[in-house]
């Protein structure tokens, strides 16, 4: 029987060119909406989710993918005689791929003037349900939720090393991926209605980098960020030279920022094991600094280092007397 690829996406990036690799080795592609016009237009055979289903896109768009014949061929367990039965009665074609990208709602909440109405109607219900189905069964279904993974993908069918180890890691990824998003969704519905302390509250970050270690060197770590949040610390920081922050590096370097912010004069900021051990305000930045070195000139050794105005060349090479870490 020949392989089948679902393919739904709100992020159109890269798309078609997966999908002429998955025509060029023989899927069948099936797609939806804007995705399949995509196809189509570029000259990539596709077969339109209603020709599966039977039934026509409603409710503006809020109903397209959700039947039975999609999900029976996502979650079939292949070699389930009971199962397989069950397909050849009903004329249902497994589905063995599964690229599906969710409505942005994390990026259409972030809008100056996005209200309630637009935000739900960014709340992607079939996207979620069918990467949640495919990676339910990795067994037999891989499954992608963004671009990134496109590349991997198709390498893996063209060699043919889309093994089951590896649709695990899709499977996990993806639902990852949906967590992320419901608890997203959450949040900001918490906040619509006021409801500061939830009886479950669930958070969700980004990995920004990994670290060298941990507080201490026997211990791994690394560094997570709020996604689409607006904050102004060293995870905006751009990153100039010299060795990957350490973790002790970027909590003395978030607290030398805070304590920066605290301040409306020139100041200089010397920060060592979490604790400040230099504050100096001046008229000018070389003043700042030098009187901040003069609060303890022992400890701001091999510490961190911040002001709230620009370093000229003249404080910079005062400052290069001493190690720094930041």
């Amino acid at each position: 029987m020949r392989k089948r690829a679902l393919l739904s996406v709100s992020d159109k990036t890269d798309v078609l060119a997966l999908a002429q690799k998955l025509h060029a080795l023989d899927y069948e592609i099936v797609s939806t909406g804007g995705t399949a016009k995509l196809l189509s237009e570029n000259s990539v055979p596709v077969t339109p989710v209603e020709s599966v289903t039977g039934f026509p896109e409603c409710l503006d768009g809020r109903v397209k993918t959700l039947h039975p014949r999609v999900f029976a061929g996502l979650l079939a367990i292949r070699g389930n005689l009971s199962h397989e039965d069950v397909l050849v009665a009903s004329g249902i074609a497994p589905i063995d791929i599964v690229v599906v990208n969710l409505y942005p709602f994390v990026e259409t909440v972030a809008k100056p003037h996005c209200d309630l109405a637009e935000a739900v109607e960014n709340i992607d219900i079939g996207g979620p349900s069918m990467i949640r189905a495919a990676a339910k069964n990795y067994k037999s279904v891989a499954v992608v939720t963004e671009p990134a993974q496109y590349g991997e993908l198709a390498e893996r069918l063209e060699k043919g090393t889309n093994d089951e180890e590896y649709r695990l890691k899709l499977a996990v990824k993806a639902f990852n991926h949906t967590a992320a998003y419901d608890a997203h969704i959450a949040g900001y519905l918490n906040g619509v209605v006021g409801d500061e302390y939830p009886e479950v509250m669930t958070f969700t970050f980004e990995k920004q980098s990994a670290m060298r270690y941990g507080e201490n060197p026997n211990q791994s770590a690394a560094f997570y960020r709020i996604p689409g949040e607006k904050v102004y610390g060293i995870e905006s920081a751009e990153f100039l030279h010299g060795k990957e922050l350490s973790y002790n590096n970027i909590g003395d370097a978030q607290g030398a920022l805070a304590l920066v912010k605290e301040f409306d004069e020139p100041v200089c900021v010397a920060v060592k094991h979490a604790t400040p051990c230099g504050v100096g305000t001046a008229a000018t930045v070389f003043d700042a600094y030098a009187a901040a070195y003069a609060c303890d000139p022992q400890s701001i050794f091999g510490g961190i280092v911040a002001f709230n105005r620009n370093v000229d060349a003249a404080t910079a090479e005062k400052m290069k007397e001493i190690f720094l870490e930041v």
